[in-house]
């Protein structure tokens, strides 16, 4: 799995689709081509459970992984250890988004009407 793709798709849309220089592989280049796109009716809240539950599904999965090399069954290595970075990159990049929503709020907060 490319790093791209494990970015949850609820925040597909932060991806540069057109960039001076830069080839955007054609799956990436649309709006929705990543797995899971988000509708345009879908609600903020929606998007935001949606990404809380792929990181958490990432997660669980990674430490199914780890816990079936541990007990001695045949799960490759390498299988464990990029499942646990894929989940690390999921849960860095969902607290990244939660830090900039809360400082947009902040922002907002701060505004005199």
């Amino acid at each position: 799995m490319s790093p791209i793709a494990a970015i949850p798709s609820s925040i597909s849309s932060l991806l540069p689709t057109q960039a001076p220089g830069i080839q955007v592989p054609a799956d990436l280049a649309s709006p929705g081509s990543l797995t899971g796109a988000q509708a345009p009716g879908d609600s903020f809240s929606s998007m935001l459970g949606k990404l809380v539950s792929e990181v958490n599904t990432q997660q669980t999965t990674a430490s199914q992984s780890v816990a079936a090399l541990q007990g001695g069954q045949n799960v490759p290595l390498h299988q464990a250890v990029v499942a646990m970075e894929e989940a690390n990159v999921s849960f860095q990049l969902m607290v990244e988004v939660r830090n900039r929503m809360l400082e947009a709020y902040q922002e907002i907060m701060r505004m005199q009407v």
